[in-house]
């Protein structure tokens, strides 16, 4: 017996004035799918997950939810006008017999009910409206970006919830690791069309990448088909005009079908630049500590930072990690202890609550105004790494268009309004690079293109996130604080931490047994090794991971350069690889000098 969908939507065709958002799109949502919905930024996830919902009308075509069915939507922006605390937002229309859903779910994902709407901040907002949706148990979930705003704990008490739901959903996350835990089937939005496959997540790479290849193929076929027609129109169509005519028109049509393929948007043409080489010591931290009032943000605590080390800051929300972060680079003083930044030492900051970005500034100003990338005498120009460059064309390698850069920056995405950071930090040289939860809002091709850039990256780099991915992809040391004012210093990512502290990857942290902690127990580390400061201890362990990452790159720059004609070819290249081949020589000589050193104390 054939199943009864829950959605349908039939022929939707969507403008907003300008070009099709979508046309002739059809889709249905099954009893027990399990959807992710994936696209670029600005490819229309959200205005198709509004159509969905009955939010935003199509101009054309057929939105049906099934006999009875309820379909529950958590925007990104809730409307709460009307309610005095979040808690009146989150119980408005549930029977009694349900509130106790809200108050369990408002534990889960964190969120004060007591808390006036006008005060609370964007995140407490949507986690109100999620804990709401979670209570109402609609049989059709829709999630748009449910994960921002949350921490790990919450984010892994929300894909347990969801594992066990019966209801169906579509997701859109920026959330790699949660899209491939949940996810049974995959909406893709790419220049207005929506296919879809019947994997998860963890498909959705290949296949793209899959679909990208044949479309190439065809496009390039075609073209020659053009190219060949083309040629027999010039050299042969005079002798037999009529009995070729159809010829001719067939040309056409192959023309007006190349014309009206759309084109991919390319990924956007992110650089970084590590510019002059810190001092090998970047930050000396000794005893720091930080006290708010009667809470403990961290107790004294020891840290050193060399270059090159990638640091990843985790825990939940309030913990202290943006605080510990913005002590470490000097934007506030601790209470008790020192810290110390390294020689030649350029920072670019990346801050989650995008404060460098004024709402009503345009794109351009955003641009133009940056001290650092004005251009003297030149308004339509920005410096980027040393270079001037004009300020729209900096702007397209950042997927915006001309129109959008005299636009105010309060009318971009959550997305778009990273880029433009990103944009803005990208330009200067740095060595070293602070990440506060860069990762919110930015699509998959994006993040990868991040990632890609941080690898190859010569200055060091500090990050907070709640993205396990992309703590995995990214750092070699991790330091959790898990509340009570301890942070305690782990090698590797974000699976490697949670492997050491014994718990299974994906699950949320324990919470700390209270206990009375002497100050040094912040410094404490499982199977710490004698005779070595606490310092030293964290060096050791992560000195293997840093090997190996210096070699791994060495062995790229040895298979760039045996290219025998790249000398030739491309003498610049050339120099710069074999000068990057002889740094990390000497940074691998120094690393294994420093290892045998630290493992031969440790061992006396």
């Amino acid at each position: 017996m054939a199943r009864v969908p829950l959605l349908q939507l039939s022929d939707i065709a969507l403008t907003f004035g300008g070009d099709p958002v979508f046309s002739d799109l059809s889709l249905v949502v099954q009893p027990g799918d399990r959807v992710a919905l994936v696209g670029r930024n600005g490819s229309g996830k959200s205005t198709l997950m509004k159509v969905m919902a009955g939010l935003v009308e199509a101009d054309h075509g057929k939105v049906v939810a099934g006999p009875g069915v309820s379909v529950g939507y958590m925007e990104q922006d809730p409307d709460m006008s009307g309610f005095a605390t979040l808690g009146d937002f989150a119980v408005h229309g549930l029977p009694a017999s349900d509130l106790y859903k809200v108050e369990r779910a408002g534990e889960g994902l964190k969120f004060d009910p007591a808390r006036a709407v006008g005060t609370a901040s964007g995140g407490e907002r949507r986690r109100a409206a999620l804990a709401r949706l979670m209570a109402e148990a609609p049989d059709l979930m829709l999630l748009d970006e449910p994960t921002n705003h949350l921490d790990i704990e919450a984010i892994a008490w929300l894909e347990g919830e969801l594992k066990a739901t019966r209801a169906a959903y579509v997701l859109i996350s920026h959330d790699r690791a949660f899209l491939r835990e949940l996810t049974r089937a995959t909406l893709w939005i790419d220049r207005g069309m929506v296919r879809r496959q019947e994997k998860g997540f963890s498909a959705f790479e290949a296949w793209r990448d899959t679909v990208w290849e044949e479309e190439d193929l065809s496009r390039h076929k075609l073209n020659r088909k053009i190219k060949a027609e083309a040629r027999w129109a010039v050299e042969g169509i005079s002798a037999r005009r009529k009995r070729n005519m159809g010829r001719v028109r067939a040309l056409q049509d192959l023309r007006a079908e190349r014309a009206a393929q759309i084109k991919r948007q390319g990924a956007a043409a992110m650089a970084l630049d590590a510019g002059p080489k810190s001092g090998r010591k970047v930050i000396e931290a000794q005893g720091i500590s930080k006290v708010y009032g009667d809470k403990v943000i961290f107790r004294p605590f020891d840290l050193r930072v060399l270059r090159g080390d990638r640091i990843a800051f985790v825990g939940p929300n309030g913990v202290g990690k943006t605080t510990l972060l913005k002590t470490l680079i000097g934007e506030e003083e601790p209470d008790t202890g020192t810290v110390t930044l390294g020689t030649g030492v350029e920072m670019a900051v990346f801050d989650q609550a995008r404060s460098q970005l004024d709402p009503e500034a345009s794109l351009w100003d955003s641009l133009t105004s940056d001290p650092e990338m004005r251009v003297s005498g030149k308004a339509d120009q920005v410096m980027v790494r040393g270079m001037p460059r004009h300020v729209v064309g900096y702007l397209k390698e950042f997927l915006f268009d001309e129109a959008q850069a005299r636009a105010p920056v309060r009318s971009l995405s959550g997305g778009e309004k990273a880029r433009l950071l990103l944009a803005r930090i990208m330009a200067r040289q740095s060595n070293l690079l602070v990440l506060d939860e860069p990762t919110n809002d930015l699509d998959v091709e994006t993040l990868d293109l991040l990632q890609d850039l941080l690898d190859q990256y010569d200055g060091t780099v500090l990050l907070v996130s709640h993205d396990r991915d992309f703590l995995d992809r990214v750092a070699v040391t991790t330091i959790a604080m898990e509340g009570d004012g301890r942070a305690t210093v782990y090698a590797g990512g974000w699976s490697d931490y949670r492997s050491q502290r014994g718990t299974p990857v994906g699950t949320a942290p324990e919470a700390p047994k209270a206990k009375a902690a002497a100050p040094k127990e912040a410094k404490a580390k499982p199977a710490a090794k004698a005779g070595l400061s606490f310092t030293e201890k964290h060096r050791l362990e992560a000195l293997p991971a840093e090997l190996e990452r210096l070699e791994a790159e060495m062995a790229k720059l040895q298979e760039l350069l045996s290219d025998a004609d790249l000398f030739t070819r491309e003498p610049v290249k050339f120099r710069k690889a074999t000068e990057a081949l002889a740094e990390r020589q000497a940074r691998l000589s120094a690393a294994e000098e420093e290892w045998l050193d630290l493992a031969e104390r440790a061992e006396g």
